[in-house]
């Protein structure tokens, strides 16, 4: 599928607010609901839109404690480390990096005490883990998800 002007500005649109209508969609861009109907049904056909989602503020729902992981592991255990991690609740994020580290992780909890259970409890019981280092998250300065138009 090509990606033509329009199609990026309903994707910068969509991005900004994804509740935004058709219609004013179309009002701002001087189309038809319709043709913007169309136009983002085409999108998500051609997998350009993966999915609509929404963005819930962590700390507003008790996960007040933000931690990155860089977990190193033997190269057997790589892919049931990694899938046990993205299997886990607390595990918001988790992907294999090139450099020094093999996964790189996001994990939210409620707080300092669920972060010492996670770590003994989930992290350090798993096979094949050869080095941990986390990082805890102090202050926000920009978040997003998804591609920057």
């Amino acid at each position: 599928m090509k990606i033509d002007n329009i199609d990026r500005r309903i994707l910068e649109l969509l991005t900004v607010n994804g509740r935004m209508s058709y219609s004013d969609i179309g009002k701002e861009l001087d189309l038809s609901r319709v043709s913007v109907r169309e136009r983002v049904n085409q999108l998500i056909k051609n997998e350009v839109i993966e999915k609509f989602s929404v963005v819930i503020n962590s700390e507003k729902m008790g996960k007040n404690v933000s931690a990155f992981f860089e977990v190193d592991c033997e190269p057997g255990s790589l892919v049931s480390v990694a899938e046990t991690l993205a299997d886990n609740p607390c595990v918001s994020s988790c992907y294999q990096m090139t450099g020094p580290s093999t996964l790189h992780m996001h994990v939210l909890v409620d707080d300092f005490g669920a972060l010492e259970k996670f770590i003994n409890n989930e992290l350090y019981a798993l096979e094949g883990i050869t080095r941990v280092e986390s990082h805890i998250l102090l202050r926000r300065f920009k978040s997003r998800s998804g591609l920057k138009l």
